[in-house]
């Protein structure tokens, strides 16, 4: 096959099943602009939305991986035990209120590591991605370079993601944008320079928090998850 962006074979595939997938995305992005006078049919329409994400892009994936599972915030499907493919709409509140800051994240994990993550915004069509050993790397049809995490240490410069609930002390410039796989990619791009959140779903976040540690930055998931350039302590 002709490879669209530059890394595996697998990892080009899975770009492909999740530009078909979007293009449906797009779709359903206009119909939910039209449907604003109308919030609970909003939910209703991107609840449904996302479940056609994982019956349209199942397919495709297992064409990469016959065998392997499927974990979703909604789906856990047993595979070979192996391998998984690990598949989420992150920004869903966003969509629900036709904004276009929501992203499509999909990571394939073998016996308990991320290979390859993919983090990718239907609407504007641009591609975070990274593959173990391999670097992080940001892909639209306009540019395509690799990506690292910021050097800022000083916290008068710091741009921070929050995702939280509580009235913690924040650091820096905060930003709250509702997409957590898009700021984990951020962090990793050097838009922002860390993010902090409650606790997520794991399939919201398996993609971005390789891009991540692939871009050179440090991740860890405790009581919060907390993501920085590794210059800085939060």
């Amino acid at each position: 096959m002709e490879l669209l962006i530059k890394g595996s074979t697998e990892l080009n595939k899975m770009f492909m099943a999740l530009q078909r997938t979007a293009s449906g995305l797009r779709h359903d992005f206009g119909e939910v602009e039209n449907l604003q006078q109308s919030l609970r049919g909003a939910r209703d329409f991107v609840s449904k939305a996302a479940n056609r994400i994982e019956e349209s892009i199942l397919s495709d994936l297992l064409l990469v991986r016959p065998s392997a599972g499927l974990l979703t915030p909604n789906v856990s499907r047993d595979g070979d035990g192996r391998d998984e493919f690990v598949l989420a709409l992150s920004g869903a509140a966003n969509f629900v209120r036709a904004n276009p800051h929501f992203a499509i994240s999909l990571a394939l994990r073998s016996n308990g590591e991320t290979h390859i993550a993919l983090v990718y915004s239907p609407i504007d069509e641009r591609l975070y991605y990274a593959e173990a050993g391999r670097g992080a790397y940001a892909f639209s049809a306009f540019h395509s370079a690799r990506t690292r995490v910021s050097n800022l240490s000083d916290p008068t410069d710091l741009t921070i993601a929050y995702n939280t609930t509580d009235n913690r002390n924040t650091v820096g410039d905060v930003r709250r944008t509702g997409c957590p796989a898009l700021d984990l990619a951020w962090v990793a791009s050097g838009k922002f320079d860390g993010f902090v959140s409650d606790p997520l779903d794991f399939a919201e976040i398996a993609a971005g928090d390789l891009l991540v540690r692939e871009a050179g930055g440090k991740i860890t998931m405790g009581a919060d998850l907390i993501a920085t350039n590794g210059r800085f302590e939060l």
